[in-house]
């Protein structure tokens, strides 16, 4: 836009030069003929001259016109392409900024629930199929199962810590620990196909033992994968 007012200023200067030249040079023949009266030859001469002056200026001008309506209306263009441009990059950039401010509230959403609600989490027990009384979970519809055991207990070469899954009275899989030393902890789970009424519950071995705390070392948890249709 600098650029477009420089050149219409120069043109602007360019053309009150030129009338400016020509009125002054009307003025000073004008002021030689009234002190001179000039022969007719000369008049016609001067005529002449002038005709060719006023055909040698007004075809610049001309010239000079086209030319800057052609720069103006290519910087035009260029300026509309570049403000179509920075439309479309403060559109993307506010996409960007909408995208990040809804992921920073998921993740924040996932830090509080994993910081102030874990306890509650791990009490959970949707559909009361899991009896905190007698210890077995009971399959309320068919499908796939995700059973985890955990065991803590103090270290024994004499008694190990291990624990069992159990699924209607047969053994699935064990959790067991057996070192020297401080303390033993264990862990493991298994993937089970339940159908509607099918018990699943935790055993200690015999002559095995753990041992807990408010810490809640020991836990059993379970979860539904998915469902299955019924056959």
């Amino acid at each position: 836009m600098k650029s477009l007012v420089c050149i219409l200023l120069l043109l602007e200067t360019f053309v009150l030069a030129v009338l400016g030249n020509n009125e002054i040079s009307q003025q000073l023949r004008s002021e030689d003929s009234r002190q001179n009266p000039p022969q007719t030859d000369t008049v016609r001469d001067d005529a002449s001259t002038d005709g060719q002056y006023c055909h040698l200026y007004f075809p610049d001008i001309h010239a000079a016109l086209r030319e800057l309506t052609a720069t103006v209306t290519e910087q035009k263009a260029n300026i509309r392409a570049l403000e179509t441009r920075l439309s479309d990059a403060e559109q993307a950039a506010e996409q960007q900024t909408l995208l990040l401010q809804e992921l920073n509230k998921k993740n924040d959403e996932m830090s509080n629930l994993t910081q102030s609600q874990v306890e509650e989490l791990r009490k959970e027990n949707r559909g009361n199929a899991y009896s905190p009384i007698t210890g077995v979970f009971t399959a309320p519809l068919r499908g796939a199962y995700m059973f985890r055991i955990s065991v803590y207990g103090p270290a024994s070469q004499a008694t190990p810590s291990t624990v069992s899954i159990i699924k209607n009275g047969q053994h699935v899989v064990i959790a067991h620990a057996h070192q020297a030393g401080n303390v033993v902890n264990s862990s493991n789970g298994a993937v089970l196909l339940l159908e509607v009424g099918d018990v699943v519950y935790v055993t200690l071995l015999a002559n095995r033992r753990i041992s807990d705390s408010q810490s809640n070392h020991n836990t059993f948890s379970g979860y539904l994968l998915f469902p299955l249709r019924e056959q």
